[in-house]
């Protein structure tokens, strides 16, 4: 139901762009903001941590549910369980007819959706403040009594929307494999985070009701969740509408532990792949292992991206699309893992006319520029202004918030986290970017995925002497 991994990468490219148009604050507004978000959390006899913050500027309530299951908890042999069930969970329940939670919300005046990634599940209502008992009826009911509505039906019909999703978001998308190539080149095949978060035609193809009965009680149990509120509602009703419908759904019988994830700081040498597709313009991914998601290092990471390839004022928008033209477009973000590791990403598409391999060597360019000579703290201040305003910005809308509360609440059992995040990255400091730059940036941790153009392929083999020299 919710959106794939590449229809998640588009809509965060979409936001990027529409970022890169905006006229960024002023540095010296930033400097003075404050954000304190009112939060209460607390837990029931069944495990589930509650996180409510109140907002009653308009009269409306998100509620966010994340379950602390993703495709990194896939067994071999049954990859793409965590997105299945995202679609299978809005096929009814015990009392939900199969569409009617959909129906249901949408007939309130609200919205709704699910998002699959390899860390989490998560599904979230923004509803008139007036609904939100139906929205946590809802919710329990098919947490606590989803499997009476499951059917072989509704498993063999949700299995062909997913197949026909990886048709259409990955096989037969120009650079639709990047989500699934990516994590597979710079994780270890023994690691959670390789395998597609899609999962793979066979393993799709291979799931049986059992599976599927299994799977859910073993992670969409009360004590493996989180549920967030957040906006216009009173927290004394909120809290008796929890405990009227959450209460009496057992705890699970414990999910079963992750492997080690634990991996060195880099990769310790230089990775490289490289794929024909059926593509226009040459396109690069560079990755680099970064620390995990919460961590100090990750602040430094987020903030080396922001200077790296956040907006048109960015290094690589200035150098590589204004300065250069070697590139139409350029951006860098971080995975947001919190396990294991992370990963920085630079995301650059090639001007017409320009090779891949031209593409890749100005991209690196760059970036041993920022090893060898550093960033300054006017670049810093910057980033961090940019990453400040966005964020702020985000937590006035009421479903934001809730996500975010649940992230926290999730990952480090405490939502309060969010009230720190501007301070963390305020900490920051050129010295620490420098820092990060000389022992992250280097050539021992770049992993290299690059699109080209499939006729620029078979034009090299015919050169070669013949499409043999494709094999």
């Amino acid at each position: 139901m919710g959106p794939s991994p590449a229809k998640r990468a588009r809509k965060a490219e979409s936001g990027r762009r529409l970022a890169e148009n905006r006229v960024p604050l002023p540095i010296a507004v930033m400097q003075v903001t404050t954000m304190r978000i009112p939060i209460e959390t607390y837990r029931i006899a069944n495990g589930l941590f509650i996180t409510f913050s109140e907002d009653h500027t308009a009269p409306i309530v998100a509620v966010n549910l994340w379950y602390h299951v993703g495709s990194a908890n896939e067994r071999e042999g049954r990859t793409g369980f965590a997105h299945l069930f995202e679609h299978m969970l809005f096929q009814g329940s015990a009392h939900v007819g199969t569409n009617e939670h959909f129906e249901t919300i949408q007939r309130a005046g609200g919205m709704l959706n699910g998002s699959t990634w390899l860390e989490r599940t998560n599904y979230f209502e923004t509803i008139p403040s007036h609904h939100l008992e139906t929205v946590l009826w809802l919710e329990a009911d098919r947490m606590g009594h989803l499997l009476p509505g499951i059917t072989q039906q509704k498993l063999d019909l949700q299995r062909d929307v997913v197949k026909n999703e990886r048709r259409w978001s990955v096989d037969n998308q120009p650079y639709g494999t990047w989500w699934e190539r990516l994590p597979a080149l710079c994780f270890p095949t023994t690691h959670p985070f390789h395998h597609s978060l899609i999962g793979s035609m066979e393993d799709l193809t291979a799931a049986s009701l059992d599976d599927v009965a299994t799977f859910f009680r073993t992670f969409y149990t009360p004590d493996n969740a989180v549920l967030s509120i957040a906006g216009d509602f009173d927290a004394s009703a909120a809290k008796a509408a929890v405990e009227r419908y959450f209460a009496p759904i057992p705890r699970g019988p414990g999910k079963p532990d992750l492997p080690d994830m634990s991996l060195p700081p880099t990769f310790g040498e230089r990775k490289r792949e490289v794929v024909a597709d059926d593509i226009v313009l040459p396109r690069l991914f560079l990755a680099f292992r970064s620390p995990v998601f919460g961590t100090p290092g990750y602040y430094v990471a987020s903030i080396t991206s922001a200077i790296l390839g956040m907006r048109r004022g960015s290094r690589l928008y200035r150098a590589l699309v204004r300065g250069r033209q070697v590139a139409q477009d350029v951006s860098a973000f971080t995975f947001d893992l919190a396990k294991g590791a992370d990963i920085l990403v630079i995301d650059a598409t090639a001007r017409p006319g320009i090779a891949a391999e031209q593409l890749e060597l100005e991209v690196e360019r760059e970036i041993d520029l920022v090893v060898e000579k550093g960033v300054t703290e006017e670049e810093v201040n910057r980033a961090r202004a940019l990453i400040e305003a966005s964020f702020v910005a985000s937590m006035q809308s009421a479903g934001e918030r809730a996500d975010q509360l649940s992230r926290f609440a999730t990952f480090f059992k405490n939502p309060g986290l969010v009230n720190e995040q501007v301070d963390r990255y305020r900490a920051v400091r050129a010295v620490d970017v420098n820092t990060f730059a000389r022992d992250r940036l280097g050539v021992y941790n770049r992993a290299s995925l690059v699109y080209i153009p499939r006729a620029d392929t078979e034009e090299t083999a015919i050169a070669a002497g013949g499409m043999e020299a494709m094999a």
